[in-house]
């Protein structure tokens, strides 16, 4: 059966309970009579003026162009040498390496490639690789990690989180560490040579210490039991990561980088949020301020071949580098100060002849009787 609506009757029934002032009565839902909530608050509404406009154009563009400039000079001062190893070259002794070596091979390959410093090193240099066409930043790559596990948790080393899967467990055993992260570990060994003026090698002392963020390596990883603990008892019952070729606890033979909190490994599984990317591999601290840390002249690096990147057609680079106050090489900032400073400038510019022009003319018109 239908039934009417009607809103006037309605109303006048609200009205009437409402002035009766029953239990039943209405409560309005009119907001209260406030500056705040009926939006009378005062306000500070600019009206922009040449007299305020064309200032802050100038001062950006006076401020930002010399800091840029500062900048870029900063980072062309960084001294930064790269050499691609990938042996993509059939002339590179590193080609039969790049073509035949697997995940699965056992047999490591070795290769030199010589290079030439044209201008020395003075201060401390840092080493690093840079992989390319690599994608870290791949949504289940990147979930695919348990931190717990590498936080030191014993229930998370014998039941890793399914996060980690298809690399979460082998052999009926739970991998530690678990997850593709830890499992496409950069496992390449990295030698540097310089050649004395007679011909002969002097190895160039690399630090593999000290890489690490702090953070990472006292507060988000962490052996199980302890770093000073025996870890062939502490993962016993676990199995290495598929495409590794020894467990973890077997990844330095010093205790303090060994197992989670290996520098290496810590440095890897802070995925790059970009395909091409470098990683910090090993520092050159300067010995002696008399004598540069990196001499100009001829070098050999010699690389244990291990990690396969022709299959996803991707390229190994290694870095020298130096540092300043601003860190590594990268000219974009300064270039982005001086862009910025240089399009107010020319605006202030543009805006100053238009208001010069056009701005004391009488643009009201007279009204015709």
């Amino acid at each position: 059966m239908a039934s009417s609506y009607n809103a006037k009757e309605e109303d006048g029934q609200l009205s009437g309970a409402a002035g009766s002032g029953g239990v039943g009565a209405a409560k309005s839902k009119k907001p209260d009579n406030t500056a705040f909530k009926q939006q009378r608050l005062p306000a500070w509404q600019p009206i922009l003026t040449a007299g305020t406009v064309l200032p802050a154009f100038f001062v950006i563009g006076l401020i930002f162009i010399p800091i840029g400039i500062g900048l870029l000079v900063t980072s062309n001062n960084i001294k930064e040498f790269e050499i691609d190893y990938t042996g993509s070259d059939p002339a590179s002794e590193c080609y039969n390496c790049s073509q035949t070596l697997t995940w699965n091979s056992t047999k490591p390959c070795i290769c030199k490639v010589p290079f030439t410093l044209e201008q020395s090193f003075e201060s401390d240099v840092f080493m690093y690789y840079g992989l390319s066409n690599f994608y870290q930043n791949h949504r289940r790559y990147v979930k695919s990690r348990d931190d717990s596990q590498l936080n030191g948790d014993k229930s998370s080393l014998t039941n890793p989180s399914k996060e980690c899967e298809p690399y979460r467990t082998s052999d009926s055993k739970p991998i530690a560490p678990c997850g593709a992260i830890a499992n496409s570990l950069f496992n390449d060994t990295l030698t540097l040579y310089y050649i004395n003026p007679n011909g002969t090698e002097s190895v160039v002392p690399l630090i593999k210490k000290g890489i690490a963020w702090w953070t990472d390596k006292n507060v988000k990883f962490r052996n199980p039991g302890g770093s000073n603990s025996n870890l062939t008892a502490v993962f016993q019952g676990t199995s290495k990561p598929v495409n590794w070729r020894k467990p973890v606890y077997e990844l330095d033979t010093d205790p303090e980088n060994n197992g989670f909190i290996n520098e290496d490994f810590i440095v890897w599984m802070r995925t790059a949020a970009l395909p091409t990317f470098r990683k910090l591999y090993r520092l050159i601290e300067k010995k002696n301020n008399m004598i540069p840390t990196l001499q100009r002249g001829n070098y050999t690096l010699e690389i244990t071949y291990n990690y396969p990147v022709r299959r996803f057609d991707g390229r190994k680079r290694m870095i020298l580098s130096t540092i300043s106050w601003m860190g590594g090489k990268n000219p974009f900032l300064g270039i982005a100060y001086i862009t910025v400073g240089s399009v107010c400038f020319f605006l202030g510019v543009v805006l100053l002849i238009v208001h010069h022009k056009y701005g004391n003319r009488n643009n009201s018109a007279e009204i015709p009787n």
